[in-house]
Formats: C-alpha cells, sequence, structure tokens
C-alpha cells in the first residue's frame, strides 16, 4: 500500500471523533468523515507502521444509518456536522460507542469498576450554537466572495453556510447581509497566502436565555477605502436589519496576524456596547467577543448540572476551579461552598468572571490570570476540592503532577476531548485515585464532539496533604505517544 493510491470500501466502524475504518488486507484505513455502513472511494494519504489514514474522495453509496431527512443543503459540502444526515437517537449511540471503545482499554488496565453512563442528550438539537466564527474567502480560486465554514477536506474553500441548522435564523441574516454588503462594494477577503486583503471573519454570539446579539467583524488593517466610514455603513445597515433576539453590540477587530485564526490585536466599539449577557442555572454572566463561554448554552446547563450532581457535597469546602473561563461553574458552587478559587489563563475571561461574580452578589470568589502550571506555586490556601475543565489538549504533565500532588479526596474532571481525558485519567489511575462515576453530555449535535463528566476518588490519601506522584513528565510523553 501506497500514498496516493486509490481504494473502495464499506465503512466496518467509526472512531471519534469522525473517523470511519475499513480493512484493505491486513491493514486497517482511518478515513476522516466517513460514516459507519458508507462505501467510500478513498486515497491513501499517510502509511505508518500501526497506522494508515485515507482521505475521503466520494460517497459511493450512503450508510443505512443516514436516514434522516431535511438535512441542511450544505450537508455534504460543508466540512462540519457529518452525522447531520443520521437521526439523533442513533448520533448518541454513535457516540456512547466511541466513547465505550475510548474507555475500554484504561478500565481493563486499571480495574475501573464504575460503568458508562452513557451520553446526555442536547436539550435542543437544532439551532443549538450560541457563537459561530464565520470565514471569509472563496468557494473556488478567484470565484465570488464568500462567507461561511471551509469546505469538507479543503484549507482555502470556503462555503456560504446560509442554510446553517446548528444556529438561530439571527446568525443567518447576519451572514447572507454582511455578505451582500461587502460584494456590492467590491470588497476583498484577507489572502492567507500572500497575506494581503481586507475581511478575515465575522463572530457573531446569540445568547438563548436572554435574546442578545453580538457582531464582530474582523478584518486586517488593509482597507482598501476609508475604513471609517465603511464601518460606520456596515453598522447602520446591521441595526436596519430585523431580528428576533436584540442588537446590543456591533464591533470590529483588527487582526494582521499571519496565523487563520480570529485574534484581538484591537477591538473597537462601533454600537451599543461590547457584552452581552447570557443566564445559567439562575446566575447571569457577562460575555465579551473573545472570552471563553460554553457554545451551547440549554447544553450547559446540562453539562453543569451533571458535574454538580457528581461533586456531591461540597459545604464549606474550599475549592479550586482549575481552567475556569469565565467562572461559570465557580459561581454554581459558590454560594454553597467556603471560597472558591478560579484560575484561567485568558485575561480578559478572568475580567468577565470577576464581574460575573460581583453581578451574582458573590463575595467568596477569587479569579486568577494565569497559567495554571504557574499559578499553583503561589497559592497558599490548599482545596478541599478540585474542578478540571482544561482545553483540548488536556493538562499538562507537570501541571498534572502538582494537582495530583494536593492529595484532594475528590476531583470532577469535565473533558471536551476524550482522547485527552484518557491520556491524563492513566496519570490519576496511577497514583491512587478510582473513577466513580463517567457519563457524556451531547452539546455538539451533528458533529463528532462530545463532552465528558467524570468523578475521581482518591483510595490513597484521605487525608488533606501532599502526596507523593508516582508518575514523571517523560512516562506521561510515553502515554500520550501510545494514544
Amino acid at each position: 500500500m501506497k500514498k496516493g493510491e486509490i481504494y473502495e470500501a464499506v465503512v466496518e466502524t467509526s472512531v471519534f471523533p469522525d473517523k470511519g475504518i475499513v480493512t484493505i488486507g491486513d491493514r486497517k484505513v482511518a478515513i476522516k468523515q466517513a460514516l459507519p455502513g458508507q462505501k467510500n472511494s478513498f486515497s491513501i494519504k499517510k502509511v505508518k507502521k500501526g497506522k494508515t489514514e485515507g482521505r475521503l474522495l466520494e460517497v459511493l453509496e450512503p450508510s443505512s444509518l443516514e436516514t434522516k431527512e431535511n438535512v441542511c443543503k450544505h450537508y455534504g459540502i460543508c466540512g462540519s456536522c457529518i452525522y447531520q444526515s443520521i437521526p439523533y437517537e442513533e448520533q448518541l449511540k454513535i457516540k456512547e460507542k466511541q466513547s465505550l471503545k475510548l474507555l475500554g482499554p484504561v478500565k481493563e488496565a486499571y480495574g475501573i469498576a464504575a460503568d458508562y453512563e452513557g451520553v446526555k442528550p442536547n436539550p435542543s438539537p437544532d439551532g443549538y450554537r450560541n457563537k459561530m466564527e464565520f470565514t471569509f474567502g472563496d468557494e473556488v480560486k478567484d470565484g465570488d466572495l464568500a462567507l461561511g465554514m471551509h469546505k469538507r477536506g479543503s484549507f482555502y474553500d470556503i462555503v456560504t453556510v446560509s442554510d446553517c441548522r446548528i444556529v438561530h435564523d439571527d446568525f443567518k441574516k447576519v451572514l447572507v447581509n454582511t455578505l451582500e454588503f461587502f460584494k456590492e462594494r467590491n470588497i476583498s477577503y484577507y489572502h492567507r497566502m500572500r497575506h494581503e486583503g481586507y475581511l478575515r471573519h465575522l463572530l457573531v454570539r446569540r445568547t438563548t436565555k436572554t435574546g442578545q446579539l453580538m457582531v464582530d467583524l474582523v478584518t486586517s488593517s488593509q482597507c482598501p477605502v476609508d475604513e471609517e466610514v465603511l464601518l460606520n455603513d456596515y453598522t447602520k445597515m446591521l441595526t436596519s436589519l430585523d431580528y428576533e433576539a436584540e442588537l446590543v453590540s456591533v464591533l470590529h477587530t483588527t487582526n494582521d496576524s499571519l496565523a487563520d485564526v480570529v485574534k484581538n490585536e484591537r477591538t473597537d466599539l462601533l454600537y451599543s456596547r461590547d457584552y452581552i449577557e447570557e443566564e445559567l442555572l439562575g446566575l447571569t454572566f457577562k460575555i465579551t467577543p473573545f472570552s471563553f463561554f460554553q457554545t451551547n448554552s440549554l447544553g450547559a446547563e446540562v453539562l453543569y448540572e451533571t458535574a454538580r450532581e457528581y461533586i456531591g457535597s461540597i459545604d464549606g469546602a474550599n475549592i479550586f476551579d482549575l481552567y475556569s473561563g469565565t467562572g461559570t461553574i465557580a459561581q454554581i458552587l459558590a454560594p454553597v461552598a467556603k471560597h472558591v478559587t478560579g484560575v484561567e489563563i485568558v485575561e480578559e475571561a478572568v475580567e468577565a468572571a470577576k464581574e460575573n461574580a460581583k453581578r451574582n452578589g458573590l463575595d467568596n470568589c477569587d479569579f486568577i490570570a494565569g497559567d495554571v502550571l504557574k499559578v499553583l506555586d503561589d497559592l497558599e490556601e490548599k482545596p478541599d476540592f478540585i474542578i478540571l475543565d482544561p482545553p483540548r489538549e488536556g493538562i499538562h504533565p507537570k501541571a498534572l503532577q502538582k494537582i495530583i500532588g494536593y492529595g484532594v479526596e475528590r476531583m470532577v474532571y469535565i473533558s471536551c476531548k476524550p482522547t485527552s481525558l484518557m491520556r491524563d485519567l492513566e496519570v490519576f489511575l496511577q497514583n491512587g485515585y478510582q473513577v466513580e462515576r463517567i457519563c457524556g453530555v451531547d452539546l455538539f449535535t451533528g458533529t463528532g464532539h462530545v463532552e465528558t463528566v467524570c468523578l475521581l476518588i482518591n483510595q490513597n490519601a484521605k487525608a488533606k496533604h501532599h502526596v507523593n506522584v508516582g508518575l514523571d513528565v517523560e512516562d506521561y510523553y510515553r502515554i500520550k505517544e501510545r494514544n
């Protein structure tokens, strides 16, 4: 088998998050965005010892699972929502099966007694996202201006997702009218290879409970016309539209970085205010353009209610909320805790967390801006309980050592990437912790992603003191490479 060779095969099973597995001869080939039961044409992308990857070329026959009608017209073209053609109950079964497959080897190796409790469903499978980052570009080389999501399998081509099903109609209205506005004025997008052009991204946030809308236009500094006039006209256009929500924020962010990401180098207020507010579990949260907030408000309530159930009694406890974002979990726990300390590396999120706590009348929360790895060295307070909600790559190995070193009796780990969780779990399990409860929560219907909530119980250290950590950094990276 060689790179570039083309094959046809039926997908036998799938693995997290979106890879279908086929067998060619004595090799297993993983094909990104291929569904179980599909017959696909694919080319060999990568051949390594024990690992072969393919690139999907064409779906020759749909899977018997693909029975959902009235799918988005962009399905199969846009690179998102690969499970959209599968009925929702079947999507949950696929995610549960993938999670069990990841947990299996760890469970067997360390004798985990807890059973996986399944995947809790999304309360609103359609139109659930409260944030989108759309990209400007063209659908084909030198084609008309497009605004939306990347085409499946392409780094450059953009699909204008005017029929997107995972967002509210207000998102689509902003997208379509923004695209038309700049098309009429012949304003070009930013070419990622040539580093020329103006339009980069369109960030839209819309709250579910309070019905507030934010629009942030992200551009380079290379405006071909009078920028002040252009942005003034753009703001007038946006404020003239009829939304179901209330438009409360229009912003302009300048980003001249070479990376193809939404980066805040300078943000100017164009209309009203620079934040929106959302309600979760009876608390109010201020959300700024770049602060972290769960992208599914109703699903987040299920996630945090699950975490709170797993946490159990924390009356009078000192709690560390590590990777705390805008302090959502910290503030949910604060009313029954003695004190909550949140640590978050994004300064904007920390400032929002402090303001949110003040708005909610909570005076027993402190939020610290900094890297968990470094901040833990400066904290004199010792926790009775720890909440972990790290980024997708999981916890830095040295930070993991420090966290285990506190020897707390219980921890709850919330993970947005099960593979990272399983890697980190091995470290916890090798150091006296055991999985007491674990389940999934579906926040991202139509996609392969799933949140996981895990309750860890310390089997060795009941007292609140430091313990020796039995896994060094080199061991950690060996586990990481294996996974």
